[in-house]
């Protein structure tokens, strides 16, 4: 499939000075494109290059195949639209006449528009869930509705192309999910072609179909997030020496607690991942098992327990683990056990649990 946008050897940076260079992207259609990577890592100045908001130091960007900066304003305009950071005030506007602006590309001098336009500004604001705004005033809504009312916009333009810088940013947890939904929706009914750069690392992982990785002035790693949020490569992107990154779960997990564990946590099936986290937040240094590595809390406790007591995925709690958690129970002050279900697979953790009770250490 031909790419609808693509960079050739793109260096950037500003004054002369290059930034990031050698950055070869290829965007296809129906596919999204997330830039990740730290604070200052010049993602959005590759944005603003792409979009020739400001000059390339040297190589290329190509749009439909032909080089942007043999295109007039109006052939890019009908191709490529743009949802920057950059704050928007319109003086006296109705976001359904922010949203029209979004048909200029296509208006004669006059800037006209027909009935026709005007029914593309509708359905624009239908696709965003806008139409109880269009005759509110833009300078009076929320940031998560302009960032809606932008996002129509852009729609309006009928592009191939969208280019948005962080377009969650400010947004609640309601308006970050609304806006990438629309925009997965249109990437697959449309075959539109997204380029953007997002902060939650959770949300890129969850909407790209590939990402590309800014960092040491450089595209460091691109591919799909399969790849790349795996190995413990996250960290390192972000020069990160505290606390663990949970590709499964897709979230972030503070450091565990220093010291030796006071508390054992008998859990599991995710009965436990609360409580961790409960102690690790109270400072409290903890252990827990048996866990079977398959178990959605074994990821959890390896991040945040001083000790984890561990079996193979699908096999029976053996007597070695047995021993070794009873041994660790032994030594702690506190047992918990937030586990209620107990089964073939993991019977040895309610005889810890009346390990605990007899040794009156069960709270």
């Amino acid at each position: 499939m031909q790419d609808a946008l693509y960079t050739e050897n793109l260096a950037v940076g500003y004054s002369g000075q290059v930034l990031i260079e050698d950055i070869c992207l290829h965007l296809r259609r129906g596919e999204i494109m997330t830039l990740i990577g730290p604070n200052g890592s010049g993602k959005s100045t590759i944005l603003r290059s792409v979009i020739r908001q400001i000059s390339p130091i040297r190589g290329a960007v190509y749009l439909d195949g032909r080089p942007m900066d043999r295109m007039t304003a109006l052939e890019t305009a009908k191709r490529l639209s743009v949802l920057m950071t950059d704050r928007v005030h319109p003086e006296l506007m109705t976001c359904r006449d922010v949203t029209a602006t979004g048909r200029y590309p296509y208006t004669g001098k006059l800037g006209l528009l027909t009935a026709e336009d005007w029914e593309k500004v509708d359905e624009a604001l239908a696709l965003v869930h806008g139409e109880d705004l269009a005759d509110r005033d833009f300078s009076q809504i929320s940031d998560g509705q302009r960032q809606r009312i932008l996002l129509a916009r852009a729609i309006c333009q009928e592009p191939e192309v969208i280019v948005l810088d962080e377009p969650t940013s400010f947004l609640d947890i309601r308006y970050k999910l609304e806006l990438l939904s629309i925009l997965k929706d249109m990437v697959r009914r449309r075959g539109l072609a997204v380029l953007m750069s997002l902060h939650e690392l959770d949300l890129a992982q969850k909407i790209s179909d590939r990402v590309a990785c800014v960092h040491n002035h450089a595209i460091e790693r691109c591919g799909p997030p399969e790849e790349i949020f795996s190995g413990g490569y996250i960290l390192e992107l972000y020069d990160a020496v505290r606390g663990s990154y949970n590709p499964d779960f897709g979230c972030l997990e503070l450091e565990s607690p220093g010291g030796a564990p006071r508390v054992f946590v008998i859990g599991g099936g995710g009965s436990g991942i609360a409580l961790y986290r409960r102690l690790q937040r109270q400072g409290i240094p903890f252990a827990a098992g048996v866990l079977h590595k398959n178990d959605l809390d074994y990821p959890v406790a390896q991040a945040l327990a001083s000790k984890v007591v561990f079996e193979q995925a699908f096999a029976p709690i053996g007597d070695e683990a047995f021993r070794r958690a009873a041994d660790m129970l032994d030594s702690c002050e506190k047992v918990l056990c937030p586990l209620s279900g107990f089964g073939p697979m993991n019977e040895k953790n309610l005889l810890l649990k009346e390990l605990a009770e007899r040794a009156g250490k069960l709270a």
